[in-house]
């Protein structure tokens, strides 16, 4: 199923693909960390989804976005991260995104965290992710 705009401008909601757990509902531009959470993933998001601590990694199996915020980027540098997980909290929802969660409250004994608001922390300076196609 495609997001579809109605007449007042909101999209239809659509399913994210998730090993292991099957489709969790979103809808476009929502947080993935938001989605997987409301899903019942069990992800964690332990910083509160402020792309600070790197507990709501997932690994991109179809869709994955050509950008990244620049606190994405950074935090998953400084990890030794970058080209190997993204962090849920600093992405905007797709149609046709599958994804693995790599740390959830069930496998690593840990509470999830405080739930990361609605919109995107901090604000966000978008930029191309390392090996994403720039052709269009």
């Amino acid at each position: 199923m495609t997001a579809q705009t109605t007449s007042e401008g909101s999209s239809e909601g659509f399913s994210v693909q998730v090993e292991g757990s099957g489709p969790v509902s979103a809808h476009e531009g929502q947080r993935l960390v938001l989605a997987l959470d409301a899903g019942g993933t069990g992800i964690l998001h332990r910083c509160g989804g402020q792309a600070r601590c790197t507990t709501c990694r997932v690994v991109f199996l179809e869709g994955e976005p050509g950008s990244m915020t620049a606190a994405e980027f950074d935090k998953l540098t400084e990890k030794n991260l970058l080209g190997e997980a993204r962090l849920s909290c600093q992405i905007e929802c797709t149609p046709g995104m599958s994804v693995r969660v790599l740390q959830t409250a069930q496998s690593t004994g840990l509470e999830a965290g405080k739930m990361p608001t609605d919109h995107m922390e901090p604000d966000p300076v978008w930029t191309t992710r390392p090996g994403a196609s720039t052709e269009g």
